[in-house]
């Protein structure tokens, strides 16, 4: 389906403007993007737009607000409205206002994209309605098996079988009470996980509170968790609710939870237990109503085997075991979040999303990603920052070849002529010594061959050699 004039996006969430402008662009829709009402309604006044998508919930000005405003200026605009809230009352107010439709959060592609279409026919002339849209079968056919599943604060982006089943489970046990044990690799997503379960069970609408249980010592963990009582201990001026309080009526995560001290993992035995936490200091036992999440990046039947952990807390944490696979095992993912978060971090910086060399997949896929999902952002956005706003190239990565994975690249791979071209930087270089370390270091690789060095940065021979006068002229 063609359209003229763009769609504007307004949400105040950097991830779901740039989840939703990502699935509308694949699908060949001009898309303008908002951060806030004010701002979205200030675009309206001065461009035409074929669609207006606003989140209903934004600091300030609501999408209500938006909406009202916009159909005051051409109520013949069509404007959807994006809510987590999806009760009856929200959904009258908002056809009240004239709202063309509204969706709820989490929403699949499919729903996203088959309300959009909807929305934009019913602008169009009847001729077109009528017309079989091939640019949209298209798409549609090529995102076959990408499934975009928002948490509260990022996406969780696969088309990975492995991952697809994953969250189908996942989805499926939402909204039971049972205990949930995320065992992965650091860097997978374990929170993002635990988020969308919380999102997709009936406590949904209660708080989401996570606790790092590696990163408080002992005695303040202890507190951290239960709660204390005034006067408990030097320092309790006053009474503490834990976290675990703090999540009545949601869920709490206890990440890393292989850390916790033995002398607490018997405490928190007897909380999942009986459901009550007792107080530091207290004396009587409050009853507590939650879901528990649990995550950790080791295997912990071994650290019960090892005496590190509770056998019994094990069993009691371990009703649904969930395992979400590392990077290196959802190879066809790898492109698709590389793309994402380019997108993502060019929105953060302000500035266009720049074309990948084709030489920069084949890397990513060799790469043993060490670091996982965590880390391949970490690398699209250095490469981001790095290309200068030209095409990324296998030199902008600046990734270590000690953790380009042993096995050998077909012959004639790019990959085998590139896996020595990186370079390792210590974060927190300028980019100007960055810049100048990678051209020194590909001369030195190419044994000095300023057309074979120039070729491989992506850059004119003229341009090679202007800095090289400039790095001369600034060592004498």
């Amino acid at each position: 389906m063609e359209i003229k004039d763009p769609i504007l996006v307004v949400d105040d969430e950097v991830e779901m403007r740039i989840a939703m402008s990502a699935a509308l662009k694949k699908c060949g829709f001009p898309v303008e993007l908002s951060h806030n009402a004010i701002d979205g309604l200030n675009k309206f006044k001065k461009k035409d737009y074929s669609l207006v998508i606003t989140d209903m919930t934004m600091p300030k000005r609501s999408g209500i607000e938006l909406l009202k405003d916009i159909k005051a200026l051409k109520s013949e605009i069509p404007v959807v409205l994006i809510t987590a809230y999806g009760t009856i009352d929200t959904a009258l107010a908002a056809m009240k206002h004239g709202a063309f439709d509204y969706v709820q959060k989490p929403f699949d592609f499919d729903t996203f994209i088959f309300l959009i279409e909807r929305a934009l026919s019913y602008q169009a002339p009847p001729t077109l309605t009528q017309a079989a849209p091939e640019s949209v079968k298209l798409a549609k056919k090529g995102k076959k098996g990408e499934l975009r599943l928002k948490s509260s604060f990022k996406d969780i982006i696969t088309q990975d079988e492995g991952m697809r089943n994953l969250m189908s489970v996942a989805k499926s046990i939402a909204k039971s009470k049972a205990t949930v044990l995320i065992q992965a690799e650091s860097g997978t997503g374990k929170e993002l996980l635990a988020r969308y379960i919380h999102n997709q069970s009936d406590r949904v609408e209660g708080p989401f509170v996570a606790v790092n249980c590696a990163a408080l010592p002992e005695n303040l963990l202890e507190s951290e968790l239960f709660g204390h009582r005034k006067g408990s201990f030097t320092g309790a001026t006053a009474d503490h609710r834990g976290k675990f309080e703090q999540a009545q009526g949601g869920t709490i995560l206890l990440d890393e939870i292989s850390e916790m001290p033995l002398s607490l993992q018997a405490k928190l035995l007897r909380v999942l237990q009986e459901m009550v936490v007792d107080r530091v200091g207290g004396s009587e036992s409050i009853p507590i109503d939650l879901r528990v999440v649990a995550t950790t990046n080791r295997d912990l039947m071994e650290s019960v085997n090892q005496g590190h952990f509770r056998e019994d807390l094990y069993f009691r944490l371990n009703v649904i075991p969930l395992a979400l696979p590392p990077l290196r095992e959802r190879k066809g993912d790898i492109r698709l979040l590389a793309n994402y978060f380019i997108e993502k971090h060019a929105e953060i910086n302000q500035i266009e999303s720049p074309r990948v060399h084709e030489d920069v997949y084949k890397l990513l896929d060799h790469y043993n990603w060490r670091g996982n999902v965590r880390e391949l952002e970490n690398v699209m956005e250095r490469a981001l920052l790095l290309c200068g706003g030209q095409e990324i190239q296998v030199a902008n990565l600046l990734m270590s070849p000690k953790a380009i994975q042993t096995q050998p690249a077909p012959q004639g791979s790019p990959v085998a002529s590139t896996a020595s071209e990186l370079f390792t930087i210590k974060m927190g270089t300028p980019l100007a010594e960055i810049e100048r370390q990678v051209i020194m270091q590909t001369l030195e690789y190419t044994e000095q061959n300023k057309t074979k060095t120039a070729d491989i940065l992506g850059i004119s021979i003229r341009t090679l050699r202007n800095k090289l006068n400039e790095y001369k002229e600034g060592d004498d």
